[in-house]
This record gives structure tokens, sequence and C-alpha cells, in this order.
């Protein structure tokens, strides 16, 4: 009988801290959905109350944050589509991967570091990787 105990008390465990994930990956994956829309409607002031604090601070203005955007960032400032990948955590922050197709038909893979805030989920940075021929071994 105790081990029977013993046993449900880990499947509980184990599916509550499923539960948690998945719920935190809903959240995350709506807060990248949401500044991505914002872009898509050059709505710049949405798009940067998904910033974290920080991020807000560096730029200090919407115009501001979205000029960077549309400079350094076209696939996220002009996608085809997108598509939420994996979520992993690395010492203790979570990075959401994002495939964005660009109008050209070109694949970009990014990294969303993500801050949880006393307003949610927030985006803190977003790491573009360069080579994803390389990422990925493709010749």
């Amino acid at each position: 009988m105790r081990t029977i105990l013993m046993a449900a008390g880990i499947l509980i465990t184990f599916g509550f801290g499923a539960l948690a994930q998945s719920a935190r990956n809903v959240e995350i994956e709506q807060t990248i959905k949401g500044q991505l829309q914002a872009f898509v409607e050059r709505d710049v002031d949405i798009a940067f109350s998904y910033a974290a604090p920080l991020i807000q601070q560096i730029f200090e203005t919407p115009a501001n944050f979205g000029k960077m955007v549309q400079r350094g960032y076209p696939m996220v400032w002009d996608p085809d589509q997108t598509r939420m990948l994996d979520l992993i955590e690395i010492s203790g922050e979570f990075w959401q991967k994002v495939m964005i197709t660009d109008k050209d038909g070109k694949i970009h893979l990014l990294a969303y570091r993500m801050s949880i805030t006393p307003r949610g989920w927030k985006i803190s940075g977003v790491q573009i990787f360069k080579n994803i021929k390389k990422l990925f071994k493709i010749k």
C-alpha cells in the first residue's frame, strides 16, 4: 500500500510539473505571438508593451524600439509565417525557439529570452541564429 501511495505521489508531482510547464509555454507563446502580430499591424506601442522593463528602459520609446526591430530584425517586423518550436531552460532562463519564414521564403531561427514580471511574461532579448544550415548540418 505504501508503495502505491508513493508511486501516486510521484505521478501527481510530475503531472503538476508538466502542467505548469505546459501553461508557462502557452503564456510565453501568446506573448511572442502578440508582439509579432503588433509588428505586422505596425502598432509599435503594443509591440513595445511585450518587451521586458529593461528593454523598455534601453529604447525609451515605442518609436525607437520599432526602428530597431525594423532595421535589425526585418523577419520579425514583416514575417510571412511563424512556428513555435521548443521552450528550453538554461541556467534558470527560459528561451523559446521560433522559426520565422520571411516574405522572400527565407527561414530564420530565433531564440526569445523570456522574463516573468508582475505583468506576466515579457521578452527580454532575441537571438538570431545566423547560420541555420550549419546549425542543422544542411549542405
